[in-house]
């Protein structure tokens, strides 16, 4: 890791919501601590269920995880845009995090240990 961020493992089954629809669940889930940063909850790609996920335009460069891709969820409201991001080739110091999703947290996208 290096000396600005962290990533351990969450124990327990943690889940997402969008729009009040579970799109995702696991017990793979890892928290990634950026100091000045609020810890972000990264899952699994696997444990997500994609098909309601649309990769969109956006990117995004971080000089220490490298260059993330943005995600917008459709659900049966309409898109909420540009909320999950991955780093789909972070730096090698952050590889524990390559395919996995971290989501914004709004009035629409929850985040629970279940």
């Amino acid at each position: 890791m290096t000396e600005y961020i962290k990533i351990g493992a969450l124990s327990g089954k943690w889940s997402i919501r969008a729009a009040g629809a579970v799109i995702a669940e696991t017990c793979r889930a890892l928290e990634l601590t950026e100091r000045g940063y609020d810890p972000v909850i990264y899952f699994p790609r696997d444990d997500i269920a994609m098909a309601f996920l649309d990769q969109t335009d956006k990117i995004f460069h971080c000089p220490h995880k490298g260059d993330a891709r943005y995600f917008s969820i459709i659900t049966k409201n309409g898109p909420i845009e540009n909320v999950a991001w991955s780093y789909e080739a972070p730096k090698k110091d952050l590889v524990r995090i390559k395919d996995h999703l971290a989501f914004y947290l709004n009035d629409k996208i929850t985040i629970e240990q279940v």
